[in-house]
């Protein structure tokens, strides 16, 4: 009989010991750990970091540390900590947050447009994911891999292509830039070409030239109508003369930002300024909308040669196909411009 007791006992200190036992990994493993009132908390994961790191991060997210970092180590995330944006959710479970950060890398949207250099374009990425504008900097400027692919200092500029795209927040600078590459490529279609091959340009002289438009008109539905002005100059080999080529020349000069084209600039010494230099320029003079690229392949076909600022409807241009029309434009604006002042 005492023996019989023995042994009920240690069944039943037993079966306790395997309660609290199971109590604990449902505790640690399925009950709710997170201490946001937020839907959700974004966590930020460096390349390289440790378990140490990360759990700095996410301590003030978590209601018990120690029952995550149990789960950790019994997953052995904390020997595979992975770079990356992971999104933790309101309500979620050690086992769910070690799920999300082992294989749940969240993409980031990176933007950019009308970046009037490689280096703002690096500061520009720079603040949108991991890889820092140096590093950047450096993967856009690369000599080797401009070379390899078709591109000079002059035309790099042109293979970022101004819109949105998902990439993974801790991409390096290198896989960003071959990602641009190739959605450069994707741009640049078979049917693309063909219109950039139809209107005697290669894609990288159709970006220059759309830099020009960009820069002429912030309106959309016009591009194609100044595209067709100077597609008409281009033809007959006059000199585009396009006044934001001069302000580029002079700020790359001198570093002066001009308010306003003189005469005195239109002589500048430089490859870019188009008051000078025939042709289409060496390279964009700032990053163009894709608006302004389909404006160049799909110009109108008119006979306008000249354009001058429309003092009836702002923003827009008054076009001319002669030279003595357009005198007469121009007369009419500055007197307008005259008299606001």
């Amino acid at each position: 009989m005492y023996i019989k007791k023995i042994l009920i006992a240690i069944v039943s200190l037993g079966l306790l010991a395997c309660g609290i036992f199971s109590y604990y990994v449902y505790n640690a493993l399925l009950t709710p750990n997170t201490a946001f009132n937020n839907d959700k908390a974004i966590v930020y994961i460096a390349t390289g970091a440790t378990f140490k790191t990360v759990l700095e991060d996410l301590s003030p997210l978590l209601k018990n540390v120690s029952t995550f970092t149990a789960v950790a180590e019994r997953k052995k995330y904390t020997t595979r900590v992975r770079g990356g944006q992971y999104e933790i959710k309101k309500g979620m479970t050690n086992n769910d947050i070690i799920t999300v950060l082992r294989s749940k890398n969240k993409p980031v949207r990176v933007s950019f447009n009308n970046q009037e250099s490689l280096a703002t374009l690096a500061g520009r990425v720079a603040v949108q994911i991991e890889a820092d504008s140096i590093s950047l900097l450096k993967a856009f400027t690369d000599t080797d891999f401009l070379k390899e692919n078709n591109f000079s200092a002059n035309t790099a500029l042109s293979m970022y292509l101004a819109n949105s795209y998902d990439v993974f927040w801790n991409t390096s600078a290198e896989k960003f830039r071959t990602k641009m590459l190739k959605e450069y490529g994707k741009f640049w279609n078979a049917a693309r070409k063909a219109k950039a091959k139809k209107i005697g340009l290669t894609p990288q002289q159709v970006i220059a030239l759309a830099a020009i438009v960009q820069k002429e008109t912030v309106k959309i539905d016009e591009r194609p109508r100044v595209a067709g002005v100077y597609m008409n100059r281009f033809k007959k080999g006059m000199l585009l003369q396009a006044d934001p080529t001069v302000v580029y020349a002079v700020k790359q000069t001198t570093g002066v930002q001009l308010k306003r084209v003189l005469f005195e600039h239109l002589t500048l010494k430089h490859p870019y300024n188009t008051y000078v230099h025939a042709g289409i320029p060496p390279g964009p003079i700032v990053m163009p909308d894709i608006s302004a690229i389909n404006a160049v392949l799909n110009y109108e076909h008119h006979k306008y040669f000249y354009f001058v600022a429309n003092i009836k409807k702002m923003g827009y241009h008054t076009f001319a196909k002669t030279l003595v029309q357009h005198n007469q434009n121009a007369i009419a604006y500055r007197k307008w411009v005259a008299k606001r002042h």
